[in-house]
């Protein structure tokens, strides 16, 4: 034995400063590979490469159960790049459904708060709204059209309301000039049902003569479109004045009646504003029907239908369900259906928890949102949170249920699971959207893995000792030199090494 250790003596003592130079150098630039390699393959893939190897070959190896996390070119990867090949415009804006009223609700807040709830590229994109629906290109044949053709490109509110006045001593019958006045003008939800009543009169006996005429020109069918987005606009909002007064069954047969007589007219996404008048009537079975025909693949998802999908099933586990239970028996099937619904929810929105956990503070709703963004979320909670909380256990299921959603959620952005690919421009839009007083909620991101730590400390540590040595090799050769000679110089009696042997 101690001729091994005079021969490890010889042996560090002809090392000179070059080697551990080079060793340290070699060392610190396998550790840097080895870090760089590991941050582009979570970046790519979500997941740590030396965490997936340990799991997917090791673990088998030594008597575990295989991962089933899913590798790049899998069947999950393949159906995932199959669903991102989709022609989905990433931030493509929508009308809100359910927006409040401009002079009942959101200048009311304006009033109490001294805030602006609205932000200017909202308002501007609501006008361009108003200019495609409200007017065509026969609205010079009538001098009160021509007049509201104008009114609706005005930025001022107060001339906008002129304008309308205008119109209508022009013309008595003149609808869009009533429908400015209740959605600006009105102060409260019963002036403005008032101004729509008169805007349905009228809008119905202009929309009958169009009827009488669409074949005559093209401009006489341009018209009657026109007419008919201005009679079906009219109609929506009574039912949401009906709703807002407490006449829910009136608002939901105005609802449904539109349906029937408009079905070409689903981008206006009426049904969302049926299914929140159902659930506030807790007619559940009629909430299920109307799911089943609009929660269709083919069709563009919303946190609206997705989360009332979840609140569905959730409700019929909620009130007896105990994650401490449920840890020891194991889901149930109706548990497994509620928590995949909400993994499937919280896929397609990923802000809406916090507001119906009431994490975050709501606001009032922008006029148009972006699917899947916060401005969507907030638009679902203002109008959704009584629904969730009306259902006993429903929240407590959701706080138990949502976080863990993102370990199961494909990562990074750029891929899809359910549904296609989370935008990543989200962000920027909601913040056009959404009132500067507002803090806008962002994507979660996943947590990086442990070895990643692991490979940049462990890069650190050999650079600067590799650093180290080629300032001072003569201190590090000498350094190295004791700590491998005491390293070789411990004892080794054999009782210890067979009690060492024994534990």
């Amino acid at each position: 034995m101690a001729d091994g250790d005079g021969l490890v003596t010889v042996f560090l003592n002809s090392l000179t400063p070059k080697f551990y130079v080079a060793l340290t150098g070699t060392s610190s630039l396998i550790s840097g590979l080895i870090f760089i390699f590991e941050w582009w393959y979570f970046h790519k893939h979500g997941t740590s490469f030396i965490e997936q190897v340990s799991v997917s070959h090791l673990r088998p190896l030594m008597g575990g159960t295989e991962s089933s996390i899913s590798e790049p070119g899998s069947p999950s990867n393949n159906r995932e790049s199959e669903t991102s090949r989709q022609n989905l415009s990433e931030c493509k804006v929508w009308r809100n459904p359910l927006n409040l009223f401009r002079g009942a609700e959101y200048r009311r807040y304006t009033w109490v708060t001294g805030k602006e709830p609205l932000t200017y590229y909202d308002m501007n994109l609501s006008a361009q709204d108003h200019q495609t629906f409200f007017t065509c290109d026969t609205d010079f044949l009538r001098p009160s059209d021509t007049v509201m053709q104008k009114a609706w490109r005005e930025r001022n509110p107060p001339a906008r309301i002129k304008a309308a006045y205008q119109a209508l001593e022009l013309n008595n019958d003149c609808a869009t000039a009533y429908v400015l006045l209740a959605e600006e003008e009105a102060t409260t939800i019963v002036d403005a049902e008032r101004l729509f009543k008169q805007a349905l009169k009228a809008g119905e006996t202009i929309y009958r003569r169009s009827q009488q005429c669409q074949h005559q020109s093209p401009q006489h069918e341009a018209q009657l479109r026109r007419d008919t987005n201005v009679l079906v606009y009219i109609k929506r909002r009574l039912a949401m004045c009906a709703r807002k007064l407490g006449r829910i069954r009136e608002a939901v047969k105005i609802m449904r009646d539109l349906m029937k007589e408009f079905p070409p007219l689903t981008m206006l996404n009426i049904h969302e504003n049926l299914l929140e008048s159902l659930l506030e009537l807790q007619a559940y079975a009629d909430v299920q029907a109307v799911l089943a025909k609009y929660d269709d693949i083919s069709l563009p998802k919303s946190a609206a239908i997705c989360y009332t999908a979840a609140l569905l099933k959730t409700r019929t586990v909620s009130d007896k369900f105990s994650p401490e239970t449920a840890s020891r028996r194991g889901l149930s099937t109706a548990e497994i259906n509620a928590v995949e619904a909400i993994h499937r929810a919280v896929e397609f929105n990923p802000h809406v928890p916090k507001y119906l956990l009431e994490m975050k503070s709501l606001i009032l709703p922008p006029e148009h949102i972006l699917k899947r963004g916060d401005s969507e979320a907030i638009a679902y909670a203002f109008f959704h949170l009584q629904h969730w909380k009306r259902i006993e256990g429903a929240l407590h299921l959701l706080q138990c249920t949502w976080e863990g959603t993102f370990r199961m959620i494909p990562y990074p952005l750029e891929k899809g699971h359910l549904f296609y690919p989370y935008p990543s421009c989200t962000e920027t839009a909601d913040r056009e959207l959404l009132p500067s007083f507002h803090h806008v909620s962002v994507y979660p991101k996943k947590e990086i893995p442990f070895f990643i730590h692991f490979t940049a400390g462990l890069c650190s540590s050999t650079a600067m000792i590799a650093f180290l040595t080629h300032q001072f090799p003569e201190i590090m050769g000498v350094f190295a030199k004791a700590v491998l000679g005491f390293s070789c110089l411990q004892p080794r009696h054999p009782q210890f090494l067979s009690k060492t042997h024994k534990i």
